[in-house]
């Protein structure tokens, strides 16, 4: 496969240099990957999901051992046996799955292996002290350090990880997706330790696959698909068009069609449904093959409203009616949403959508049993012929419905969350964060295949923190702002612009005008 590069690295010694990489696991995910990278430089990693970026990042950083090829640190040998090993000579890596302790404080996690200690106990003035200087690097200033890490959101714990990863001696920092859970204000004070580290001569690996990103951040881009290096060249070259290209090779579709449908009755009714401290009253309705998404910042109770409406948090006021029922709806559990004909795809497909250790077929068929099932008794090739079906309908890359939802991407593992629920055949379908960590080729991907569901008679709720997503799929936008739907916008009456004035417009006025709006993160 033929390699775009103009040969060209920028100046200075070289810090990096990886010689013929490869890595085999059952089949071959990465092949023949050269690449150098010099001090000072950041170097954009992008592909599709499982197109090996994950991968050689752990390599890099000692989480897996290359198959074959070699890799040079200094123009010396380097094979890092751990992660350990990797850190001590100063290669830090944030990954997608958050490496902290929930039970421990902010803290605590900063400098777990370099507690500061004072006659033999843990000097807690000082590891404060040190916890709130490295905090406010990443704007995390409002934030009480003793707060355990398990009480915050997605979005807060993505930046402490990355504060963590800044501490000490550091001359390779691996990024992975780490905007996926920021804010515009935390996005930029992140590119601002960038350019900072850029400065100090630190060599950043920028792997994400939001393109513009990319482009403002990185000198130079490496593409890899299905394995190989198909692209290292000067960033400045591509257009974001031609990225896609490479990526996944064709264009992908810039429009997606949203025709043959039949807007219904109301599927699913909210009247003042909310939960004191968290969300308040919100009356909403989804209609059968309606896009209804909702837009807002972390805390603004988007994914809180979703989990009122699944039974997973109890609503202490209002009400939920399902289709065309005169009577409030009870839902106390996930178990009654389900039965109600509710499902609920959650952004954390790995912590509570998936058993990552079982099959496909197994996670398929996990919410009706009995569907796969005789007197009882599972039934293997009921199960495996399910799983078989659903892999071909919604083109889940995987070599068969054995295998395990663990070695799938990112975007795989999406669809096999999905292709539960369609299995389960819910009438109202809520998405938080469909596409969260997934590349742009299987993004599109998921995209039609929810405007497929559209068509098929389904309502579907989605939280989203990409405005852009939600403007291209959805009938109407609801946008919450302080625990309230501030504004709801139909197609074609909405702006970015608009959707962001009504997502701070909650915050501006809890906090007087203040700079209120700048501390809630945005997901």
């Amino acid at each position: 496969m033929t390699i775009e590069t103009t040969g060209a690295h920028g100046a200075g010694g070289v810090l990096l240099s990886l010689t013929d990489i490869g890595k085999t696991y059952v089949e071959p995910v990465l092949g023949g990957v050269r690449l150098q990278l010099r001090p000072g430089q950041v170097l954009a990693l992008t592909g599709e999901n499982g197109a090996g970026k994950s991968t050689l990042s752990k390599i890099i950083c000692g989480l897996e051992q290359a198959s074959t090829g070699a890799m040079l640190l200094d123009g010396q040998a380097y094979l890092p046996a751990s992660r350990g090993d990797a850190e001590k000579l100063g290669i830090r890596m944030v990954m997608q799955e958050l490496n902290l302790l929930p039970t421990l404080s902010v803290a605590e996690n900063l400098y777990l292996n370099q507690l500061p200690q004072r006659f033999g106990w843990i000097d807690r003035a000082r590891l404060e002290r040190d916890a709130r200087a490295q905090m406010a690097k990443v704007g995390l200033d409002d934030i009480d350090p003793w707060t355990l890490v398990g009480q915050l959101g997605i979005g807060h714990q993505q930046m402490i990880e990355i504060a963590r990863n800044l501490i000490g001696d550091c001359r390779l920092l691996v990024l992975d997706e780490p905007t996926a859970m920021l804010t515009h204000r935390e996005v930029e004070l992140l590119f601002a330790q960038i350019e900072r580290l850029k400065a100090a001569g630190v060599a950043i690996i920028y792997i994400s696959h939001r393109l513009e990103e990319l482009k403002r951040v990185a000198d130079r881009i490496a593409v890899l698909r299905d394995g190989e290096l198909v692209c290292d060249d000067s960033i400045a070259h591509y257009s974001s068009a031609d990225l896609v290209r490479l990526m996944v090779g064709r264009a992908a579709d810039a429009d997606i069609d949203l025709s043959g449908r039949n807007i219904g009755a109301p599927l699913l009714r909210l009247d003042g449904l909310g939960r004191k401290g968290a969300v308040q009253p919100a009356t909403l309705e989804v209609k059968a093959g309606q896009i209804v998404g909702i837009a807002g910042l972390i805390g603004s109770g988007r994914t809180e409203l979703l989990r009122l409406i699944f039974g997973a948090d109890r609503a202490d006021q209002g009400q939920l009616f399902i289709g065309d029922g005169t009577a409030p709806a009870r839902i106390d559990s996930p178990s009654d949403a389900v039965a109600a004909g509710i499902a609920m795809i959650t952004e954390d497909r790995k912590g509570q959508g998936l058993l990552l250790q079982q099959s496909i077929a197994a996670n398929t068929s996990l919410a009706r049993l009995d569907g796969v099932s005789s007197r009882g008794w599972l039934d293997d090739a009921a199960e495996t012929a399910l799983g078989q079906r659903y892999i071909e309908q919604l083109g889940i890359r995987s070599r068969h419905p054995g295998q395990t939802v663990a070695e799938l991407s990112g975007g795989n593992q999406q669809k096999v969350v999905i292709a539960r629920w369609l299995y389960r055949d819910c009438a109202v379908m809520l998405f938080d964060e469909p596409t969260r960590g997934i590349d742009i080729g299987a993004k599109f991907d998921i995209y039609n295949l929810l405007a497929e569901l559209a068509r098929q008679g389904k309502g579907l709720l989605i939280v989203s923190s990409d405005l852009r997503e939600l403007m291209l799929i959805c009938d109407r936008i609801a946008v919450m702002s302080a625990g309230r739907i501030v504004d709801t916008f139909e197609r074609g009456a909405w702006s970015q612009d608009s959707l962001l004035a009504a997502a701070f417009s909650g915050y501006l006025q809890t906090h007087g005008g203040t700079s209120g709006a700048d501390n809630a993160v945005a997901a």
